[in-house]
């Protein structure tokens, strides 16, 4: 049995897929290019058992008969380390693989926008990368991430559930703590970060507001975090932050985003209009002196106009990477008009239309 799970994982490694699905009584599937692919292999109870036998840490398995589900990291020898959930479904078990990559891309790689270098040299403030599940994060933070570690000196520790790409010592020297592994919970190991002498701490996801205070504190006394958010754009970002606080200290905690915020960038997954593989869509919002006035006088309706208009302070819509990504012929007309949350401006766009506060432009 553990000869055929290790096939099943170098299958995965092999052929480019982020996520390998194993069901109890159901056929194995690979997610490659956002598509599933069967695999002729049908994973019975007696396979299933002998999976989490050989995977499964000492202890967890009372946890999941618990709770129905068990996040934890596992490592197979020379195909190489992947992020498993354990899940219950109908009664039945399910285990979803995601392959860890050991080598960060970098910004060029996974073809995301130059101005994210600069953003990832900020000094100190918090960064936030945005998107649904599924949406590339993890990869952009590993790009900035590399970059920086090619670049400048710094001290960086890493707090996820679990680690999602593994870093080499470059310029840079990192520390990769895994709650449930390394760490108890995230609250726990980014307090005893600010102990430790850091100068970046990134922060797998930002899930509460414990977690969110101890960020900014670390962010107010000079330090860059960089953390990822389950939102779909800008100022939902900014508005799921202030979700996490009771009304009475939202006032208070918008102020304080204004003043420690560098940039939110939002992302989207387009497949290529030839061959295989996907391309980022980026909204990019900077935080501009004009952006921090809205922020901090709680106009975050503007923020989306506030994009639009700062193209000279290398902002970003999702129209505008849209267009652009259409142009260079990376997507179809089709598939940038799927995605955009404005499809009937995007289409004047494409005619060389645009509207600018005193009219048209073409």
């Amino acid at each position: 049995m553990a000869s055929i799970l290790r096939d099943l994982l170098s299958t995965a490694v092999e052929n480019n897929a982020s996520d390998l699905h194993i069901r109890e009584g159901k056929t194995v599937q690979l997610r490659i290019d956002s598509n599933l692919i069967e695999v002729d292999f049908t994973a019975d109870t007696a396979f299933i058992d002998a999976c989490l036998e050989q995977i499964v840490p000492p202890g967890q398995i009372d946890k999941f008969l618990k709770t129905g589900d068990l996040d934890f990291a596992w490592e197979e020898e020379e195909v190489g380390r992947f992020r498993v959930n354990l899940h219950k479904q109908r009664g039945l078990r399910g285990l979803t693989l995601r392959y860890v990559k050991s080598k960060a891309p970098t910004v060029e790689e996974v073809n995301l926008p130059p101005i994210l270098k600069k953003i990832a040299e900020s000094r100190a403030g918090v960064i936030f990368i945005s998107g649904t599940t599924g949406s590339g994060k993890s990869t952009t933070m590993a790009a900035m991430l590399d970059h920086i570690n090619s670049t400048m000196k710094r001290h960086i520790i890493t707090i996820e559930d679990p680690i999602e790409y593994t870093f080499t010592d470059k310029k840079s020297f990192f520390e990769q703590r895994e709650v449930g592994l390394d760490a108890e919970s995230f609250d726990s190991a980014l307090i005893h970060a600010l102990r430790q002498d850091p100068d970046i701490i990134v922060i797998g996801e930002m899930r509460n507001r414990k977690t969110f205070e101890t960020a900014m504190a670390a962010a107010e006394t000079g330090h860059l975090v960089i953390s990822t958010l389950h939102t779909k754009d800008a100022p939902q970002s900014v508005t799921r932050i202030l979700d996490m606080f009771p009304m009475e200290e939202r006032d208070t905690v918008r102020k304080s985003i204004s003043g420690i915020l560098r940039a939110i960038i939002c992302q989207r997954l387009a497949p290529r209009a030839i061959g295989k593989g996907v391309v980022p869509v980026n909204e990019i919002l900077i935080n501009t002196p004009i952006v921090r006035k809205l922020i901090f006088d709680d106009h975050l309706d503007k923020l989306g106009q506030a994009i639009e208009n700062g193209t000279e302070d290398n902002m970003m819509s999702f129209n505008s990477c849209l267009l652009k990504l259409v142009n260079d012929g990376a997507i179809s007309e089709e598939t940038a008009l799927s995605l955009s949350d404005n499809p009937q401006g995007l289409k004047m766009n494409l005619k060389g239309i645009f509207l600018s506060g005193s009219g048209i432009i073409q």
